[in-house]
C-alpha cells in the first residue's frame, strides 16, 4: 500500500512537471506576446549590436520579455544576432519573433537628389541606412578609390545617379558606394557612351554640363534646348557663360559662405576660379551639383538649332528666352534685369 502512494506521488509530480513544461512551452513559443496596438512595429539591429541591444528595443515591445529571452537562449539566438530591419506584426508569437528577426532582413527604398556635394550627399544617406555620415564621407572619397575608377573630388560627385534604390538598412558604406558604382557603370551602356562621344564629351564631362544645365533650369522640357545652347558654345570654342558656374565659384569663397545669391553681378564674373565660365573656356573642372536624370539625358539628346544665348523670362518664371544674336540677348537680358531691380533684388 505505501509503495503504491509512492507511485502515485510520483505520478502526480510527473504530471505537474509535464504541466508546467507544457505551460511553458506554450507561453515561450505559441503565446501571443506582442502589446502594442498598432498592426506592425520595426525593430533596426545595427551591425555592432548584440543581443542585449536587441533585448532592449524588443522589451517595449513585448509582454513578456523573460519568455522571450528564454527562447532565444534555447534557439542560440543569442549568439547569431543579425544586423538588418525587421517586421514585428502584432499577435506574433517568440518563435515568430525569433524567426523574423533571425532571417527576414527587409530592404529598404533609399532616394536622394539635388545634393550639392559628398558630405550633402552623405548626410542625406546617413538618414536612411545605418551607415553614419563620416564613414560615408570617408568612403566615398577613398583616395584608392578614386584611383581605381578614374574619380577625383571634382567629378565624383557625378558617379551617384539621383533615383530611388532598393537596398537593406544594415548596409555600410563601402557597401553603399559600391553599390553606386554598379548603377553608375549600368547606366553608362555603350550606347550613352557613343552618344557622348559623338559630341565630343566623355562621361565626366557630360555630367558636368549635365550640372549646369540642371542649375540653369528645373524645366524637364526646356533643358534640352538649354543643353543645345552650351553645345553650340563648346563646338564654336566660345566660352559657356554659365551664371550657375560664378554662384559656385563664389561659394567657395569665405565672404560668400552662409549666403545666396540671387543676382549675378559683374564682380561675380571676375573671380579668379577654374569655374568661372565667363574668364575659362571649355568645361569647368567638375560638377557645381547633383543634376536630375532628365539633365544628363538632356545633354545626351541635346537640342540642335542656332542658339547661342538665353536669359530668363520675367513674365514666365523658371523658363527663359533664347535668342541667336546677341542684340537680341541683350535685350532678353535687360527685360530681366530691368523684373530683378523692380523686385527688390540687388545682389
Amino acid at each position: 500500500m505505501y509503495f503504491k502512494k509512492i507511485l502515485l506521488a510520483i505520478a502526480l509530480i510527473g504530471l505537474l512537471v509535464c504541466a508546467y513544461f507544457a505551460y511553458f512551452v506554450y507561453n515561450a513559443m505559441l503565446a501571443p506576446n506582442t502589446k502594442f496596438d498598432n498592426e506592425e512595429a520595426y525593430v533596426f539591429i545595427s551591425n555592432n549590436d548584440t543581443y542585449d541591444d536587441v533585448k532592449a528595443q524588443l522589451e517595449p515591445l513585448l509582454k513578456h520579455i523573460n519568455t522571450f529571452d528564454a527562447l532565444a537562449k534555447r534557439k542560440k539566438y543569442v549568439e547569431n544576432v543579425k544586423a538588418g530591419k525587421y517586421r514585428i506584426t502584432k499577435g506574433m508569437t517568440n518563435n515568430d519573433i525569433i524567426n523574423s528577426i533571425r532571417s527576414k532582413n527587409i530592404p529598404i527604398k533609399l532616394s536622394f537628389n539635388n545634393q550639392n556635394s559628398i558630405e550633402d550627399l552623405a548626410g542625406r544617406i546617413a538618414f536612411q541606412i545605418d551607415a553614419d555620415s563620416v564613414s560615408l564621407v570617408n568612403a566615398m572619397k577613398d583616395s584608392v578609390f578614386y584611383e581605381q575608377n578614374g574619380f577625383t573630388d571634382a567629378t565624383s560627385l557625378g558617379m551617384y545617379l539621383p533615383n530611388s534604390y532598393e537596398v537593406f538598412w544594415n548596409t555600410d558604406a563601402e557597401a553603399f558606394r559600391d553599390r553606386m558604382l554598379k548603377e553608375y557603370n549600368r547606366y553608362w551602356t555603350d550606347a550613352r557612351v557613343e552618344k557622348a562621344k559623338s559630341i565630343g564629351l566623355n562621361r565626366d564631362e557630360v555630367m558636368t554640363l549635365a550640372s549646369i544645365v540642371h542649375e540653369e533650369s528645373k524645366e524637364a522640357s526646356e533643358q534640352p534646348r538649354i543643353a543645345g545652347v552650351y553645345i553650340n558654345r563648346l563646338k564654336n570654342n566660345w566660352p559657356l557663360q554659365a551664371d550657375p558656374t560664378l554662384k559656385f565659384a563664389a561659394y567657395q569663397l569665405p565672404q560668400y559662405k552662409n549666403t545666396v545669391i540671387k543676382r549675378v553681378l559683374n564682380v561675380h564674373k571676375e573671380i579668379n576660379s577654374p569655374y568661372n565660365t565667363y574668364k575659362n573656356a571649355g568645361l569647368p573642372p567638375g560638377l557645381i551639383a547633383m543634376p536630375d536624370m532628365s539633365a544628363i539625358e538632356a545633354v545626351l539628346n541635346y537640342e540642335k538649332h542656332d542658339y547661342f544665348y538665353f536669359a530668363a523670362d520675367a513674365k514666365k518664371p523658371g523658363f527663359h528666352k533664347f535668342a541667336k544674336t546677341l542684340a537680341q540677348h541683350n535685350q532678353n537680358a535687360r527685360e530681366y534685369q530691368q523684373y530683378l531691380s523692380q523686385q527688390g533684388i540687388n545682389r
